[in-house]
């Protein structure tokens, strides 16, 4: 655990809008510090059970999260390994805890104020019961996000309750536990602080609250000073309470010279309950759904959307083909997917969207693929994508198969915004127009397919049937671990333009590509040699080309420094140069907000127009951040001229790093960031994929709980401009099209929020823990200005079933085992036990969490499940824990540790005993 410390330094995000712990004083426990050191432990002891199980050492080289991840995945798989995903997934769960400061700041029961101690627990237990349905629907992201809103409010009792002044160290698991209750709450009319006039008074609960254990929390008013007679308050200058008499408060978010021993009580009692809390989540879901939702899988995922319509049989070949050669050719490496997406589509039908983990599944469902029916020209094109961009993981590869224009072209604004929410990246295989007759329809052609690979930094690669094997190299290429772009941009007709571009020492693979027609192009490396585009192999490399693609694989010994490829093209193109390295960053739009924790909020749409935008970036390097140093970070047209925007940079520690840029450009923009890597000492340079511009219209929307299956779910959500007002049009779509209602337009004054309502019903028969992602925009009547969020909603059916399977009838033969454990090796001893859920759901798992010996049970449909255990002496505890299909955990527990007492009674002594008390106790 030791060699994880820096680790655990190295994750957690300094400025990340997660402020009720504040660090005061030099102190550094914050929300984010607290949840990052319980994530980083049971991670930690998850990839641990998971190398023993498999048979191999977890031993971290390093403290970074990509020697983390490596050790975890397996020191035997030859490749790069990144540590973006696990980053990603940190921030997630970061970000949503510290949104809970804004988006909740009145709510008590969401910090454990005002005594609101119910209502807080019904929102963590209802939580967990929601992340749990989440993960077994393989929904991670819903999961994430959720689990950051509780570990909030859970973290906020040890800070806002009087638990640690009453003495308790250990936390208080009935917060996480609905069938036990809470008990000794003090009622309203019950004082429970004396007055602090200082405000910094050690312990201004009342003597009789300590005396009784009481429970209280400190009332809270942002923006009213009531509260009731005698009461505690929170504290600070944000609390109007703490101006009423009882002055004062006992709120432990900062660590005062005051409060300091109670302030260290409370951080370690809420890392220790985060973790308990982890630790629940962990036995329900299995170490490996766990690993998932923590973003600790191989970066690669394989997803393809494919066109089944009766011309499409030769593209369905070749992208079964190009499956299989994947699943074959990068099995055991880093490279392997982690995940396989599957989603055909024709008309009108798309989907349904296969997902799996199970290579051998993937391919058995695109083995099933057949080309039939067509006759009309568009297909379902956007919808398939939708389902894929919604149910993939984010800053995934997506690739799409079609001979087709789009009929769903209506979706295209709905695509743009999820490239942009998800950052995934979407490459089109365009075989031709089929001769299929055409429908009366919106104009749609292949530019709009052009328009969203180049949005989300993909390749729009239009060939022939005959020519598309060639074609699909490109699959290969970026269907990798590590992957990496150093340059996108793209240009309109009739120029020549040369553009330059830095590789360092740990970029591997390096490949450019060029789509466009009538190109010619000079590549030239550091050291002043040239290949062109005549040279089909040459001193810098091999060029291939097929249809409207150029690729140029750089040689292995590829010179790091600077590059330069001049292209001149009668025909607008394309340019895009990546790689493989650990060198990279992730990133987000985010605005400041204020209140009594204020931080930094990530936007779900675009940044707004003439205001500075500022960006959150976490840098990423080989050996953590530490390896690498930041020099630039700018803004950049990718179809504009080549000038990069000036900005502010913060180094926050930790690899965070907060970017103000004055200007921004108009139009599309990428980021680009700039460095050395330590560890070559080599500059290196690195550009986000997706696409981003401007806003003069802001849509704020919060989803505060969970949909239950058959109800209407209602949704606020308000939107302004700062541009000319007028009538704006308001559209929304979710990706499982279930029914909603919502206004179809707004009428919008400058400068003011206009108010709304949407309404979704999910059917009465889905299934819980299904997750809609739902995206709702705004767009002036003229087009000119416009903008969207992105959320998701979860979908869980209510529970009554909170009492955790029980373990009875324990039984224990241990009689044979030495009190001398050097002696033990000859020796064993067993446990049989009998296990029920009593009038529950049903026991859905049973497995060993502590012990090495061999257990069994028999079957799980029977209303009582007898278990039976078997060990060597010298493996003395056994932990068995049962979970029933809801996601209640009971445990059953046993140690044969001789302690001083007496020994383990054998069964026929037991039974001897028995017998002695029946005949002693016979009435006369």
């Amino acid at each position: 655990m030791s060699s994880l410390v820096g680790v655990v330094l190295l994750v957690l995000a300094v400025l990340t809008p997660s402020q009720a712990f504040v660090p005061i004083g030099g102190g550094t426990s914050t929300h984010v510090s607290i949840t990052g050191t319980a994530l980083l432990q049971k991670v930690t002891e998850t990839c641990r059970a998971v190398a023993e199980d498999a048979g191999y050492e977890f031993n971290p080289t390093g403290s970074s999260p990509e020697e983390l991840v490596k050790a975890c995945l397996g020191p035997t798989a030859k490749g790069e390994v990144s540590g973006a995903k696990f980053h990603s997934a940190l921030q997630e769960i970061y970000t949503q805890n510290g949104l809970v400061d804004r988006d909740f700041v009145n709510s008590a029961p969401h910090h454990f104020n005002s005594e609101a101690f119910l209502e807080g627990r019904n929102l963590i237990t209802q939580g967990m019961v929601a992340i749990k349905a989440n993960i077994r629907e393989t929904n991670f992201k819903a999961a994430r996000e959720t689990l950051g809103r509780i570990l909030h409010t859970l973290q906020d009792f040890y800070s806002h309750s009087n638990w640690v002044e009453l003495g308790f160290t250990e936390p208080y698991i009935n917060l996480i536990r609905p069938d036990l209750p809470l008990d000794n709450l003090a009622d309203v009319d019950t004082a429970t602080c004396s007055d602090c006039a200082s405000g910094t008074c050690p312990n201004p609960v009342l003597p009789n609250i300590l005396t009784e254990k009481k429970l209280t929390s400190g009332y809270m008013g942002v923006h009213s000073s009531a509260k009731p007679k005698g009461k505690c308050s929170h504290g600070g200058p944000s609390d109007m309470t703490s101006s009423v008499i009882p002055r004062g408060g006992i709120s432990k978010d900062e660590r005062r010279s005051d409060n300091q021993n109670f302030h260290d009580a409370a951080v370690k009692a809420a890392t220790a309950a985060s973790s308990q809390l982890l630790e629940d989540i962990r036995l329900v879901v299995g170490n490996n759904d766990f690993l998932r939702m923590m973003g600790i899988a191989r970066a690669s995922v394989l997803c393809f959307v494919i066109d089944t319509t009766g011309s499409m049989s030769d593209d369905i070949d070749e992208a079964r083909s190009v499956v299989y050669e994947i699943i074959d050719s990068k099995k055991g490496t880093q490279d392997e997917p982690s995940e396989y997406i599957l989603v055909p589509f024709n008309d009108p039908h798309f989907g349904p969207m296969t997902r799996t983990t199970d290579p051998n599944k993937m391919k058995a469902e695109i083995s099933k693929l057949t080309a039939t029916g067509g006759g009309d020209t568009p297909e379902m094109c956007l919808s398939g994508l939708q389902l894929a961009l919604t149910g993939a993981p984010s800053s995934s590869q997506i690739y799409v198969f079609t001979d087709a224009t789009a009929k769903d072209i209506a979706l295209k604004d709905t695509i743009v915004a999820l490239i942009r929410s998800t950052k995934s990246t979407v490459s089109f295989f365009m075989t031709g127009s089929s001769r299929r007759r055409r429908r009366s329809l919106r104009a749609a052609s292949f530019e709009d397919y052009k328009d969203l690979a180049l949005a989300s930094g993909g390749q729009a690669i239009q060939v022939s049937k005959a020519q598309l094997p060639q074609a699909t190299d490109i699959i290969l290429d970026t269907s990798t671990s590590a992957l990496v772009t150093v340059l996108q941009r793209a240009r309109e007709a009739g120029t020549q333009e040369t553009f330059s571009f830095t590789l360092d020492e740990s970029l591997q693979n390096v490949t450019i590509y060029i789509t466009g027609g009538s190109v010619a192009f000079t590549l030239t490396n550091p050291a002043g040699l040239n290949q062109n585009q005549g040279q089909v192999s040459g001193e810098l490399g091999t060029i291939q080309t097929v249809g409207n693609l150029w690729r140029i694989r750089l040689n292995p010994d590829k010179q790091a420094g600077k590059w330069t490829i001049n292209i001149k093209s009668s025909a607008p193109f394309t340019l895009k140069v990546t790689g493989q390295s650990t060198v990279t960053f992730i990133y987000d739009f985010v605005e400041s907000f204020s209140g009594p924790h204020p931080g930094y909020a990530p936007l779900s749409g675009r940044p707004q127009a003439g205001q500075p935008a500022t960006m959150m970036l976490s840098v990423i390097g080989r050996n953590g951040p530490s390896s690498v140093t930041v020099k630039e970070v700018g803004l950049v047209l990718v179809s504009g001229p080549e000038s990069t925007t000036s900005s502010t940079i913060e180094d926050m520690g930790s690899g965070e790093i907060l970017v103000t840029i004055d200007a921004v450009p108009e139009g599309e923009f990428v980021i680009t960031l700039k460095g050395t890597d330590k560890v070559s000492n080599s500059d290196f340079q690195r550009q986000s994929t997706t696409q981003m511009s401007v806003s003069k219209v802001q849509i704020q929307a919060v989803v505060d709980s969970s949909a239950e299956p058959g109800k209407d779910f209602t949704l606020p959500f308000r939107v302004i401009t700062q541009g000319a007002g007028g009538l704006y049009t308001i559209n929304a779509k979710n990706d499982r099209n279930f029914p909603m209602t919502f206004p179809n337009s707004l009428t919008l004054t400058t400068g003011e929020y206009t108010n709304a309502t949407l309404i979704v019903k999910p059917p009465a028969d889905t299934e819980s823990g299904t997750d809609i992602t739902l995206t709702l925009d705004a767009k002036s009547s003229t087009d000119a200005e416009s903008n969207y969020v992105v959320l998701r909603l979860s979908v869980v059916t209510k529970i009554t079933d909170f009492s955790p399977p029980q373990c009875k009838d324990v039984i224990v033969v241990a009689d044979d085992c030495p009190e001398n454990v050097n002696m033990c090796a000859p020796y064993r001893w067993e446990l049989s036990a009998n296990l029920t859920d009593n009038n529950g759901t049903g026991i859905e798992s049973i497995s060993l969490r502590q012990g090495n010996g061999i257990l069994s049970h028999t079957s799980l449909a029977d209303p009582v499940v007898q278990v039976y255990y078997n060990a060597s002496c010298c493996s003395q505890i056994v932990e068995v824990v049962t979970v029933d299909k809801i996601g209640n955990v009971g445990s059953c527990y046993h140690s044969i540790v001789h302690s001083g007492g007496p020994p383990a009674l054998s069964l026929s002594l037991l039974l001897w005993l028995c017998l002695l008390l029946s005949i002693f106790t016979v009435k006369p």
